[in-house]
């Protein structure tokens, strides 16, 4: 597991992955996020002899060995959303994105090949602007296998709130670390 996050620039100094920025939004009305944080694992650099695929491989093998279940390939929408019943990951595979988290008054932050971000259920996301070759792996925690998706809508926001407090809570973070250590 080491070498799979030394070759995505993820590992860190303690047998563990690098320490993640920690983002926190509050609720405005129409998307509700969280007090749990937002992760965002940074590269310290990429094994440069790594293509798309291999990088892909490796954050497939660290979801799935953490319990998260990588799902599709893609970017992120480019409006407002979250996810009311799931918890979601990703793992930067190609080019980088420029997103706006927590909503329209959250924070900009960009993303590269070999990042990792992990968005609690109800954190806000949008895709502001992207690298044409921007690709991501996106992974659920293995009990969480549907996903919704809510646009900034205040009619619906009380009842995402009621299913988001019903979320269960992963062991571990995708790359291995204890999920309380964040949380």
């Amino acid at each position: 597991m080491n070498d799979r996050l030394t070759a995505l620039g993820l590992q860190g100094g303690t047998n563990g992955s690098v320490t993640p920025e920690r983002l926190t939004f509050d609720d405005d009305g129409r998307i509700p996020n969280t007090r749990l944080a937002t992760l965002l694992f940074r590269s310290q650099g990429l094994d440069e002899s790594l293509d798309r695929e291999a990088i892909a491989e490796r954050f497939s093998a660290i979801f799935t060995a953490n319990g998260w279940t990588p799902s599709w390939r893609g970017g992120v929408y480019d409006y407002h959303h979250y996810h009311s019943i799931a918890h979601e990951a990703f793992g930067a595979l190609s080019g980088w994105g420029r997103l706006r988290l927590g909503g329209e008054s959250g924070q900009d932050v960009e993303i590269r090949a070999g990042d990792s971000l992990v968005l609690p259920a109800g954190t806000g996301h949008c895709s502001l602007e992207a690298s044409d070759d921007f690709l991501l792996l996106a992974a659920y925690p293995a009990d969480q296998t549907e996903l919704d998706l809510l646009r900034a809508d205040p009619a619906e926001h009380d009842a995402a709130v009621a299913r988001i407090r019903q979320v269960s809570r992963p062991e571990r973070d995708p790359l291995g670390n204890s999920i309380d250590q964040w949380w």
